[in-house]
């Protein structure tokens, strides 16, 4: 029984989890400052205070809390625009850079800029002969 128990902990996948969501509850805090030093400030520029859940509408004398909704959505915009524009984007570019350099041309076939260089070279050459 125990066996069975330590076999499923120790498998890959529970460990690949249990980094994840350390890693992941860091990353909170980390997106979290980010959004309350620097985004949240903006709301209070734009909207006069810093939290718009407040904000209610009333008709017939029934209120609308819209504000609550309001500033999930302002939350939620700004922790996944951090996240594209500061984790995404940068691994992206890291991914096909380090592509990019495993996807050399084969041994022996010069890439296109080396072709294209040498047909420039050689043009160049043509038209300004040497004695």
């Amino acid at each position: 029984m125990f066996k069975g128990f330590k076999d499923f902990l120790l498998r890959g996948n529970v460990l690949d989890l249990a980094v994840a969501v350390v890693i992941g509850t860091a990353f909170t805090a980390v997106v979290t400052g980010l959004v309350n030093g620097f985004l949240t400030p903006l709301i209070a520029l734009i909207f006069g205070q810093p939290d718009v859940s407040t904000v209610v509408f009333e008709i017939n004398g029934t209120q609308f809390p819209f504000g609550q909704f309001l500033q999930a959505l302002l939350n939620f915009v700004f922790v996944a625009t951090a996240l594209y524009f500061f984790v995404v984007l940068p691994v992206k570019h890291f991914t096909e850079r380090v592509r990019r350099g495993k996807e050399g041309p084969p041994d022996g076939v010069p890439s296109e800029d080396l072709v294209l260089l040498r047909e420039i070279r050689d043009l160049l050459a043509a038209r300004n002969p040497r004695p």
